[in-house]
């Protein structure tokens, strides 16, 4: 009998979010161990289908770095990294392009479909949802920095009640380009930004921002993190997941978070819970 009052519990507490989160967008970036355990994978599934089924709306920006490695390396390409950023060539290109948008996206949106969604993948590429410029005039091949979201497709794609799994990769803006890879991150704060998401959540594979004692530091201001980056709290491959964060609510994504996607149902635990499970930016 207690198991089934918790159960009840649980519902109620969840209930208050469902009806404030109700029609907004969620954009939830799915990486790290999350998107390479098989069992997590099937918690992350539940919880897309469970949001969706509620009223919120997802939007999946996926990454794949780890399988792209592995494919260069299996193929004799050398993979080269600049500040934790990929450089990738014209040849690397096609293989990060094939991984990305062929394999990881069609089993995510797979993945989905068997759970009781209705998924649907897209690349960036695609209705021209993203274009970008090579960064650093080049000098990280084709790997480049958006310059523009055209989030046409993206809106009818949501309105059509369909969750939007996205593979970032950029078009290039002239016939025969071969496109940009694009880091998951800011691909992600990119499109919240542009869709006026209600919330951006980051799947990583930490608590989420931890203090120089190895605290979780459960909510941050935009002013608190730029301090916490200056004197070195905030480092390595954090970074780039804070700025995203930074990005999406200078963009007016209401609340960014930063959550362990190693802990099932890490996504619900945050959304839908008044305690949350990882570190909330906002203004």
């Amino acid at each position: 009998m207690k198991a089934k009052h918790d159960v009840i519990q649980t519902l109620l507490e969840a209930l208050p979010y469902i009806k404030k989160f109700r029609d907004d967008t969620v954009v939830i970036k799915y990486g790290g161990s999350a998107q390479s355990s098989e069992e997590l994978k099937a918690k992350f599934a539940q919880d897309i289908v469970l949001l969706h089924t509620v009223g919120i709306r997802p939007v999946v920006v996926h990454g794949g770095g780890a399988s792209i490695s592995k494919l260069l390396e299996e193929l004799g390409i050398k993979s080269k990294f600049v500040e934790g950023q990929r450089v990738t060539s014209k040849e690397a290109m096609r293989i990060v392009e094939m991984v990305l948008s062929g394999e990881i996206n069609k089993e995510i949106v797979a993945l989905l479909n068997s759970q009781g969604a209705k998924a649907v993948g897209i690349s960036g590429k695609d209705g021209n949802l993203l274009e970008a410029i090579a960064r650093h005039d080049g000098a990280f091949g084709f790997t480049g920095d958006i310059s523009s979201v055209d989030t046409t497709l993206l809106d009818n794609i949501i309105e059509d009640h369909f969750v939007p799994v996205i593979a970032p990769i950029a078009s290039g803006g002239t016939v025969g380009h071969p496109g940009y890879n694009i880091n998951a991150d800011l691909a992600a704060s990119k499109i919240a930004a542009a869709i006026h998401a209600r919330k951006i959540v980051f799947l990583t594979d930490t608590p989420g921002v931890l203090d120089k004692k190895g605290t979780l530091l459960r909510t941050l201001d935009l002013q608190q993190t730029e301090v916490l980056k200056v004197d070195g709290t905030i480092h390595g491959g954090m970074v780039p997941k804070v700025d995203a964060c930074m990005e999406a609510v200078r963009g007016g994504v209401k609340k960014a978070h930063i959550i362990d996607g190693r802990l099932e149902h890490s996504l619900l635990l945050e959304i839908l819970t008044s305690r949350g499970v990882g570190t909330c930016i906002e203004l």
